[in-house]
């Protein structure tokens, strides 16, 4: 039995997240029992996934590409879950210990095991949290993981005072262009609404707020864990959660919206969902951005927690990043000999963040 409570360590979010994530998993996901009761999962995990796109393209050109690509697409036991910022990794057992049964118990049984999502000096977690998620990559270096940089956590301290001290910390142009997009908030009705309300015990009301994700889903470039129905109609329920929705309207009509939870004196931006062209037209990205940060700001919360996704648009509307990284182990030796050299295509976001994003030493 799965006991998310116990998995505390990088735990940034409510642990009813996690619960209803267990119970109500992604399209083609199977939950994974890990030991000190960990969360895990299972799928077929397509290597191509978090390749650069013109990487991509270049295998797509290669001869009989679609003959051979279904060996891209491994069997796969991944340590953590993708409602969660982090892998949340257990009290106990002791990091060595847990690395162990995973070696003994998890990964002879799949082609590949990755723990997935271990913080990097992050802001966002304790100490005794950065100790063991060390002492575990240290571990797993030992017993001959590889280990991959992950993605780019976007965030953003609330050490302002105002929106408009954002914005006069911005360059100009960018400044001013910030400004224009805002101008579409007068347009625009925003309801805020708190898990357990009843409007979301309206079925046709959930269909429509679930067909909005599913709008984002289809867009973005990255497509590994389709939520469920059942997933999103247990968050909105959930009462528990303090999960906090921003609606956006124009016209009437819901053109989006913005799922995100209060939790720890942070604010945790989880899920969106989007109508096309309309969220384009009332430029809703740049406008739910600085209603979040309001949000957090009014509320006294110290950290805006905006997620993994399009970090250089998240670096131009002024957020920061802390990194986290992958261990992977690959159970046959010689394709695992193969792919080592390789895993530098397998960082995007941190290559990125090296040409784009990295503040230059003084």
């Amino acid at each position: 039995m799965l006991h998310p409570e116990n998995a505390i360590y990088n735990l940034i979010e409510p642990a009813g997240l996690l619960r209803h994530f267990i119970a109500n998993p992604p399209q083609d996901f199977n939950i994974v029992e890990l030991p000190g009761g960990m969360p895990g999962f299972a799928s077929r995990f397509d290597l191509c996934t978090t390749m650069e796109p013109s990487v991509q393209r270049r295998l797509a050109a290669l001869p009989l590409f679609r003959h051979w690509r279904r060996f891209l697409k491994p069997y796969t036991c991944f340590g953590g879950a993708t409602c969660t910022e982090y892998a949340p990794l257990p009290v106990t057992p002791d990091a060595d210990t847990l690395l162990q049964t995973l070696l003994r118990d998890i990964a002879p049984r799949f082609d590949f095991l990755i723990l997935k999502d271990l913080p990097l000096d992050s802001p966002l977690t304790g100490e005794a949290a950065s100790r063991y998620t060390e002492q575990l990559l240290s571990a797993c270096k030992r017993a001959d993981f590889f280990i991959v940089a992950g993605q780019a956590l976007a965030y953003v301290p609330v050490d302002f005072t105002s929106i408009e001290e954002i914005l006069a910390r911005m360059p100009r142009t960018r400044r001013k262009e910030m400004k224009r997009k805002l101008k579409a908030r007068a347009n625009l009705e925003i309801e805020t609404l708190h898990s357990g309300d009843a409007f979301f015990l309206d079925p046709a009301n959930l269909d429509h707020l679930y067909q909005l994700y599913a709008n984002v889903y289809q867009q973005s470039e990255i497509h590994f864990d389709q939520l469920m129905p059942e997933f999103f109609r247990a968050l909105f329920q959930d009462a528990a959660l303090n999960g906090i929705l921003f609606i956006y309207r124009a016209q009437g009509a819901i053109i989006g919206y913005n799922l995100c939870f209060e939790h720890n004196g942070m604010l945790l931006d989880k899920y969106v969902g989007f109508a096309y062209p309309q969220a384009r037209e009332h430029n809703l990205y740049t406008v739910s951005w600085f209603h979040n940060l309001a949000y957090a700001l009014e509320h006294g919360l110290h950290t805006y927690v905006a997620g993994w996704t399009d970090p250089e648009i998240k670096r131009h509307l002024g957020a920061q990043f802390t990194f986290t990284q992958h261990a992977v182990y690959i159970r046959n030796p010689i394709l695992r000999t193969l792919l080592k050299p390789l895993r530098r295509f397998f960082e995007a976001d941190r290559q990125w963040y090296e040409a784009h994003a990295k503040p230059a030493r003084s």
